[in-house]
């Protein structure tokens, strides 16, 4: 008869962190599933759509540029103007 391993006292059995990490000598790959297939994308983007997406993406950006120059000017002014007089 064969016995089952015991567990520690406080050990319920569950899995805390996968150990089976690729490259290392116990790694075991694990069973590939039946993946279905994506569904391709059923409704592309019309051109002026595309281009107001990149007009918005365009203008967040100039935004957040804008808001890091002022900062930084008015950095360099209360510096100029108060701080090394």
């Amino acid at each position: 008869m064969s016995k089952k391993p015991t567990l520690p006292d406080g050990d319920d059995g569950r899995t805390i962190a996968n150990m089976n990490v690729e490259g290392m000598p116990w790694y075991s790959p694990a069973p590939k599933r039946d993946v279905p297939p994506a569904p391709e994308q059923s409704d592309p983007l019309s051109r002026e759509d595309r281009r107001h997406y990149i007009l918005g993406a365009l203008l967040a950006a100039l935004a957040v540029a804008a808001v890091f120059g002022v900062a930084i000017f008015l950095f360099i002014s209360f510096c100029d103007f108060i701080w090394f007089r």
